[in-house]
């Protein structure tokens, strides 16, 4: 079951503002000691949420700029897509700049600040009220993107888990991190549709060929083979198998809880005032690990978005109370061993990164 909710004005698309279009570059880099939990030489922290868009207006853009080059976007036609959140004002922001009406496919437990900002950026919201009794909301969110593309004449899915638009996009954040930092040992970023992650590395790695990449995820994901749960945590992790998630580029990867990441983010706000949600505060507790683990290495992660859609959760007292999320933040990973747990409460580390997928497959045939 879904509602629709749309301004008057927001389906019908009035023309392209290429002239936003920089102010998705140059995004500042700020450096970070607090202590999360534990004191730590410090790590660089690239701040996406001060770009127009945030970090996923770069992929947003990218996207609709290859699929017009392959004439799979028509101009002006209308694009639906699913989003958590994020990616939405992202995909709001792309279609302002290119002229392009935006449908995003949402869910109910998106928040009512979040849906507010997304129509007034112009967006129309089709808004899913059940998850899917397997794939939970994102597969809910999805399969109501397909019927929308059915009904809608022109209409473009970017399907940001599987386009290789979404990494590419992230190339001009990776040539600012080299211009900024210079030298760094290792990278720490968050996962969800494969994106950044899986973009950044790849060129990182051809200046910095020594970089060691840590993926964060979170419980109850299934990105790195863990069985799919409930998730707390929105902008990170998945409930399929996103094909943009570049596996070949992680040293290891780690899972938070939701306890770790409100921990970080006020951690964040008090000592270092540049904060955000759950991807930035999962990042950050991983980052000041890393830098803690290897004194003398650089270290460097983005935070991929603000704190200002989080102030009824992660900053909400009620919310963290009702949640359980004001105590019990581990201060370090457990080590698990890949394919000997299915499931995770919280902060572990595991450090052989496989496909599933591909994992699963070639069991399936040394079985048979």
């Amino acid at each position: 079951m879904t509602t629709a909710l749309a301004h008057p004005t927001s389906i019908a698309a009035d023309g392209a503002a290429p002239e936003l279009l920089p102010l998705l570059e140059n995004t500042p880099i700020a450096r970070v000691t607090a202590p999360l939990p534990y004191p730590h030489p410090g790590f660089w922290a690239k701040l996406e949420y001060l770009g127009a868009g945030g970090m996923k207006a770069r992929a947003a853009v990218s996207m609709l700029l290859g699929a017009r080059h392959r004439g799979e976007l028509a101009p002006g036609a209308p694009v639906v897509e699913s989003t958590s959140g994020t990616l939405g004002i992202g995909m709001a922001f792309a279609g302002r700049a290119l002229g392009h009406p935006i449908v995003l496919v949402v869910d109910r437990e998106l928040e009512t600040s979040m849906r507010s900002l997304l129509l007034a950026y112009g967006a129309r919201l089709e808004v899913v009220t059940e998850p899917h009794p397997v794939g939970g909301w994102q597969r809910a969110r999805l399969e109501r993107v397909h019927e929308i593309c059915r009904g809608l004449s022109g209409a473009y899915w970017p399907n940001q888990y599987n386009n290789p638009d979404n990494p590419a996009g992230y190339a001009p954040l990776a040539r600012e991190l080299v211009d900024q930092v210079g030298h760094a040992d290792i990278l720490v970023c968050s996962v969800g549709s494969g994106g950044h992650g899986s973009g950044i590395a790849r060129l990182l790695r051809s200046h910095w060929p020594g970089l060691h990449v840590i993926g964060v995820d979170t419980v109850g994901s299934t990105i790195f083979g863990l069985a799919p749960r409930p998730r707390l945590m929105r902008g990170l992790g998945s409930s399929i198998y996103p094909r943009n998630v570049d596996y070949t580029q992680f040293d290891e990867v780690h899972w938070l809880g939701p306890a770790e990441a409100v921990h970080a983010c006020r951690e964040l706000s008090r000592r270092s005032f540049v904060t955000g949600g759950w991807s930035t505060g999962a990042v950050a507790t991983v980052a000041a690990w890393a830098a803690r683990m290897r004194p003398g290495a650089e270290v460097v992660t983005v935070f991929p978005d603000g704190p200002h859609r989080y102030l009824e959760s992660i900053f909400d007292d009620d919310y963290c109370q009702r949640h359980g999320l004001l105590s019990g933040a581990a201060s370090r990973p457990v080590e698990v061993a890949f394919g000997e747990v299915d499931e995770v409460a919280g902060w572990a580390r595991c450090r052989t990164v496989r496909d599933p997928l591909s994992h699963t497959r070639a069991e399936a045939g040394d079985a048979g």
